[in-house]
């Protein structure tokens, strides 16, 4: 194609057609992916107002008793809270809202035309990665900052606080995605509301734990959303070290849960 400038200079510009670099295809979709969530008022009401609505009010109101500090000092509640409200935002994002808008995208067939696009599956994957990643450090800071104004006071490593979070998205994603995968779309829907609202309330999330029989806790205790709560209330309120017990249920959850998803995960 010939074309001749403002300046009177002639340039030749050949095509170059073909794929653009896989990063920046990646990058493409993720960017495409986090605005698909943000904009999403469902999305939003679900990883966003009810967490800090949550928050707010079983801090401020004594409808469950939790456990308190060893002052008894007010801010007790929400620094039982704040690290089981951290734990749904990471459910609420990575599993529910995940599994809702991927099982809708393959019923629509948006996924069918994405597999056979230049962007590979686990290209496509990445990107979905990666926006659960973007939108789970928006919930954080938010809920973070909301804490904090009631009072919260953590403690402990930081790094370890990012390894449970980190481990409990991989848990979480694997799940939605191998429910996203494999149910249609309706039983999607409300199979992953439901899920999410037993672990709300079996989850140790607002509920602690010993509050429920003895052979229950045993069963309850290796749930992902327990062992993510537990871990991050162990780092965060009590200031203890690495959680190893709960990093390893994690890490057992993101294997199983991935690795399922991959081998069952049906595009169409």
């Amino acid at each position: 194609m010939t074309t001749t400038e403002a300046g009177g200079v002639t340039g030749t510009f050949t095509p170059r057609p073909g794929a653009a670099p896989l990063p920046r295809m990646i990058r493409a979709q993720a960017a495409l992916e986090t605005r698909m969530l943000l904009r999403n008022g469902e999305q939003l009401l679900l990883t966003v107002i009810i967490p800090t609505l949550l928050l707010v009010l079983f801090s401020a109101v004594d409808i469950v008793a939790v456990p308190t500090d060893t002052t008894g000092g007010a801010g007790s509640s929400v620094d039982f809270l704040a690290p089981g409200i951290l734990a749904l935002a990471v459910l609420s994002t990575a599993f529910t809202g995940q599994a809702i808008a991927t099982g809708f995208e393959r019923r629509y067939g948006v996924l069918k035309r994405l597999a056979v696009s230049p962007l590979p599956r686990w290209g496509l994957m990445t990107a979905k990665t990666c926006a659960v990643l973007v939108t789970e450090v928006l919930q954080i800071a938010l809920l973070t900052a909301v804490a904090l104004a009631l009072g919260w006071s953590p403690h402990g490593n930081p790094l370890s606080v990012v390894l449970l979070l980190l481990l409990g998205t991989a848990a979480f994603s694997g799940l939605g995605l191998l429910m996203a995968g494999t149910l249609k779309a309706e039983a999607t829907l409300a199979a992953a509301n439901l899920v999410f609202l037993l672990l709300l309330v079996g989850g140790g999330v607002i509920v602690p734990l010993d509050k429920f029989p003895e052979a229950a806790q045993s069963v309850l205790g290796l749930l992902p959303i327990a062992a993510l709560s537990d871990g991050l209330r162990d780092v965060l309120q009590h200031g203890d070290g690495i959680p190893w017990r709960d990093l390893g249920i994690l890490a057992g959850w993101s294997v199983l849960g991935l690795g399922t998803a991959a081998r069952f995960f049906r595009w169409e």
